[in-house]
């Protein structure tokens, strides 16, 4: 093995080393986030900077840009917060008016789902109870640390345009270990890229889809469901989460349709089945195509990943095992 080679096995070391611990530490969160700014600023800047001349036409791109995307971002997150909680009480009020739903069905439910069902609003009340309580770490962003991890978050935007001012004003010559290990993160922010882009595609297309549903096919047969903002905003952020993501705003559809009718909710139930599949053709068509990766491994390493670290892993999954195998693609293993 020449020296090489052991540079990058002690580089690829490092990396997984480096892996765990943001799992470990949890800051999944600032690390997703810092690769999105710094990702955004490579694809916009190179666009600004063709229209300002000068020697220093990329770097006051790179400082435009840099503040331009971290404000929209910040903006972003603000006007989704606003919107749900303008929409008929927010998610408070959805989650009260889903428990009442519930309780409220038996009477239009055939008795096989009905055994199936909590006996009321309080027993299911509890069950989600003792369910947050038996995955309370999976769910600290939503509780006290929320404040911590916002800060995290913040902190990795300016690590994340930082970083990218630093690639602008560098150039080549780097010593072994650094070109080893700055190879070794190429990889995986080009895996960051191909998943997340490709996943905010997938998500944006379900988005539209339900809202068509939603607002346009469903008013037109006479009926108006309550919450469709809320809805169709809870669509596209968890739908950035694989196949998972889409399974859980289903159930949300569903629950409040069924308060409507049976037959509404099965019509739903359809519809969304059928955007479940196309989600299916489009990871495979997609998020496969970038990493060259059947659907079935995403799944695999989604279930290990989840059971390992929880809900951070289910969302760090795509993208590390997006940088593993092109880690082995570089070796010419797979």
């Amino acid at each position: 093995m020449n020296q090489t080679q052991r540079l990058d096995t002690a580089t690829c070391l490092l990396m997984l080393g480096l892996m765990w611990l943001v799992l470990q530490v949890q800051l999944l969160p600032a690390l997703l986030v810092g690769m999105l700014v710094f990702e955004l600023i490579h694809v916009i800047s190179p666009l600004i900077a063709r229209k300002l001349p000068g020697k220093y036409a990329k770097w006051l791109a790179v400082m435009l840009i840099a503040t331009l995307v971290i404000g929209l971002l910040v903006a972003l997150g603000m006007g989704i917060v606003t919107l749900i909680r303008s929409d008929s009480g927010g998610l408070a009020m959805l989650f009260d008016q889903l428990a009442k739903i519930i309780e409220d069905s038996r009477k239009v439910l055939p008795p096989w789902l009905n055994e199936r069902l909590p006996d009321d609003a309080i027993t299911l009340q509890q069950t989600v109870i003792e369910w947050l309580r038996s995955h309370s770490a999976d769910w600290q962003l939503l509780g006290k640390e929320a404040g911590h991890h916002l800060a995290h978050i913040l902190i990795g935007m300016v690590i994340g345009a930082m970083v990218a001012l630093h690639d602008v004003q560098t150039h080549g010559n780097h010593k072994p270990l650094a070109q080893s290990l700055l190879n070794r993160i190429t990889l995986f922010a080009l895996a960051f890229k191909n998943i997340v882009f490709a996943q905010v595609k997938i998500s944006a297309v379900n988005a539209s889809l339900t809202a068509i549903y939603l607002i346009v096919i469903l008013p037109l047969c006479g009926v108006h469901l309550p919450f469709t903002k809320t809805m169709i905003a809870i669509t596209f952020l968890v739908g950035l989460l694989p196949v998972v993501g889409n399974l859980m705003s289903n159930t949300v559809i569903v629950i409040v349709s069924t308060s409507h009718s049976f037959v509404i909710a099965m019509g739903s139930l359809a519809f969304l089945i059928v955007i479940h599949k196309l989600e299916y053709f489009l990871n495979a068509r997609i998020v496969g195509g970038q990493i060259r990766a059947h659907a079935w491994e995403l799944l695999v390493a989604m279930l290990l990943m989840e059971a390992t670290f929880g809900l951070p892993g289910i969302v760090a999954a795509p993208v590390y095992y997006a940088y593993l195998k092109s880690e082995c693609r570089a070796r010419e293993w797979v």
